[in-house]
């Protein structure tokens, strides 16, 4: 019957009732974001009933569900900006949380007041059966209905998922493998501890149980706020310091041999040869002396394109100096130019340094074996600098050694 009703109604006329209400609706949020956001009805106490069962619990909810979320999302979002983290985690979920409740909300309520005559809203507040129910108003209800079920499953298992990752993080302090059986054990407990919930008072102690959980978290979230402030304080200082006053700046004794190589292109196979030679030369020879000084330091030789020289910790950070050759595009421009005679490609290869943590890597094509050595001795001269700072712990400390062994 539904799915005959259906035909007589087509998307045309559908379609702009769903486009006006998603219009509407985003503008009515966005007009009165701070009055419902600050709103708890404590004036109307008919609409409390409401608040507690929606409002509070969804709070609660999210809340709840924030720690190890939370955590999942900063270990998958490592080396992202906070700008491509707003956007991926608060712009786009929330966009599409928008468009879902427009285009499933409003369907049934546009199917409620024109096809069903209120068939939807007299089992309102039975929101199982009144899912299956609106499928039934579509062509195919039995296989949207199957595919309603398994979005379900993949929801609840993705976020046990998830929810078991965190804790096999936390249980052996952030290694990069964690034993199969205890991502099992995780997984049970998590399994078990639904169901006697669920067998112990069903959705309501689920419920009590994610409002109990949230409540003393909500207060550890204000910390949390406070401690993202200073972090991003100490984030910036951290990334706006400079070489030391005590290090001696380039001179201008090759320039020659520099304006050469400036208005020239080089192929891999010219940038490999300078790593292989300069480069090497120069981390050997700063290997041996540091040796004399008492410091260990490695080679890594990962590549004929790829080498650093690494001096390793118990407790902070590896200092890391390392270059490799990277490609980069030029442009057709300057393939054309007449007044650059060395540019004949519009692809060019350059020795690119790269450090131990996330700062901006740069070219290092003109250096002299000597320079090179300068180079790296004014990184670690900064790293010692920051590494003495108690302030600078959080970003300093390792987190890679794996204690559990």
């Amino acid at each position: 019957m539904f799915q005959n009703n259906f035909s007589t109604y087509t998307v045309s006329e559908t379609l702009p009732f769903l486009i006006g209400s998603f219009t509407e609706g985003l503008g009515n949020y966005i007009n009165n974001f701070f009055n419902l956001t600050f709103s708890t009805h404590v004036y109307d106490k008919e609409a409390l009933p409401w608040f507690y069962d929606w409002t509070i619990l969804y709070w609660a909810w999210w809340i709840s569900w924030s720690p190890y979320v939370g955590l999942f999302i900063a270990k998958i979002s490592k080396g992202r900006t906070i700008r491509e983290f707003i956007v991926a985690v608060l712009v786009i979920p929330s966009l599409f949380n928008f468009i879902w409740m427009t285009v499933f909300g409003n369907s049934a309520i546009w199917f409620d007041m024109n096809i069903g005559k209120g068939a939807l809203s007299a089992v309102a507040g039975n929101p199982d059966a009144l899912m299956f129910q609106f499928l039934e108003y579509f062509p195919f209800s039995t296989v949207a209905s199957f595919i309603t079920i398994l979005i379900v499953i993949i929801f609840f298992v993705t976020s046990a998922d998830s929810g078991i990752f965190v804790m096999n993080s936390i249980a052996t302090k952030n290694a990069a493998k964690s034993p199969k059986w205890q991502t099992v054990l995780w997984g049970t407990l998590l399994a078990v501890l639904a169901l006697l919930l669920l067998n112990a008072g069903g959705l309501k102690a689920l419920q009590s149980m994610t409002l109990i959980t949230a409540l003393p978290f909500s207060i550890i979230m204000l910390l949390f706020i406070v401690s993202l402030l200073k972090a991003l304080s100490i984030d910036q200082s951290y990334y706006e310091r400079n070489f030391s006053k005590a290090t001696v700046p380039w001179s201008g004794r090759l320039w020659k041999e520099r304006l050469k190589l400036i208005v020239a292109t080089k192929d891999r196979k010219s940038i490999d040869l300078f790593i292989n030679t300069t480069v090497k030369e120069a981390f050997l020879e700063l290997q041996a002396e540091f040796a004399e000084n008492g410091i260990t330091a490695n080679i890594n030789q990962i590549k004929s394109s790829k080498i650093e020289i690494e001096i390793k910790y118990d407790v902070i950070n590896n200092f890391i100096y390392g270059v490799e050759t990277s490609a980069k595009n030029v442009s057709n421009f300057l393939v054309d130019e007449e007044n650059l005679p060395e540019v004949v490609k519009n692809g060019a290869f350059y020795p690119r340094a790269y450090f131990g943590d996330t700062r901006e890597s740069y070219d290092i094509q003109y250096f002299t074996k000597n320079e090179l050595i300068s180079d790296v001795l004014k990184h670690y001269d900064r790293f010692l600098d920051i590494v003495s700072e108690e302030r600078n712990e959080m970003f300093i400390s390792t987190d890679s050694h794996d204690k559990t062994n």
